[in-house]
């Protein structure tokens, strides 16, 4: 049987669903994940069909619930730039997106799964929703995530996320302004939608140079995170903590690895 495959799209109206599309490893990003998103929105973004996206997890449990470990414990220190590189173009396909695209957060957001969610234009939640940037707990550097965090949040907020690695609940996200709409789980991803829509009927090349401009003023300190981010994880996989870190996380579940 052919492995499903790991995003799915939908047009609805003008509207690409883009789904992410692991629902057992709770959509954790994974090599074939990060080629697949990547180049779906560049395609998307040069589709004269599609007015808008809206990026959801599938299985109801995670939108996405971050790196995948298993892939990120068996890597070695000399293949962390190449593996960053074609993370941060994920990353950078979301920037680079010209049209409207929103973050349908209907289950866990954590890590990866909070970046792509803070490198889309609005995000819509739940009060139940649990988000944030534990990464500092599987043994890596919280670099990009909270270079992202820092044009949202106060420094001591971002300390708070970035260094004790919790996740909290959407109402708070939402009192934070990292979460633009609040609503029922059951309802996130029809109001996802329909923002999207709503998003779609404004003069799209204002929009589009609207969204030129706020890249701009971000874009060399994003640049600055990703060369940061390759020469802190480099240096932590040749310690060896984070492969350490993640296979201890494993057999604590009990699992094989």
């Amino acid at each position: 049987m052919a492995a499903a495959a790991p995003l799915l799209i939908e047009r609805r109206d003008g509207v690409a669903l883009v789904t992410l599309n692991r629902p057992a490893a709770l959509n954790a990003v994974d090599e074939k994940m990060r080629e697949a998103l990547t180049a779906a929105m560049r395609m998307l973004g040069a589709e004269a069909g599609v007015s808008a996206a809206v990026i959801v997890g599938a299985g109801g449990r995670a939108f996405c619930a971050g790196q995948d470990l298993r892939e990120a414990m068996g890597l070695a220190a000399d293949e962390i730039e190449g593996w960053l590189v074609r993370q941060h173009a994920m990353y950078q396909s979301l920037r680079d997106f010209d049209k409207p695209v929103v973050a349908a957060l209907n289950g866990v957001a954590a890590g990866a799964g909070f970046q792509i969610a803070l490198c889309c234009d609005l995000r819509v939640g739940y009060p139940e929703l649990r988000i944030g940037q534990p990464e500092i707990r599987a043994g890596l550097a919280s670099i990009v995530g909270s270079y992202l965090m820092s044009l949202q949040l106060p420094l001591s907020l971002n300390q708070q996320l970035s260094l004790a690695g919790e996740l909290i609940p959407g109402r708070r996200a939402h009192e934070l302004g990292l979460i633009n709409h609040l609503l029922p789980q059951a309802d996130v991803l029809e109001r996802a939608m329909a923002l999207a829509r709503e998003l779609a009927q404004l003069p799209a090349a204002a929009y589009a140079a609207t969204k030129a401009r706020l890249r701009e003023l971000s874009q060399p300190g994003f640049d600055d995170a990703l060369a940061a981010a390759k020469r802190a994880q480099a240096a932590l996989y040749a310690s060896g903590e984070p492969q350490r870190v993640m296979r201890e996380f494993f057999a604590r579940k009990g699992e094989a690895h």
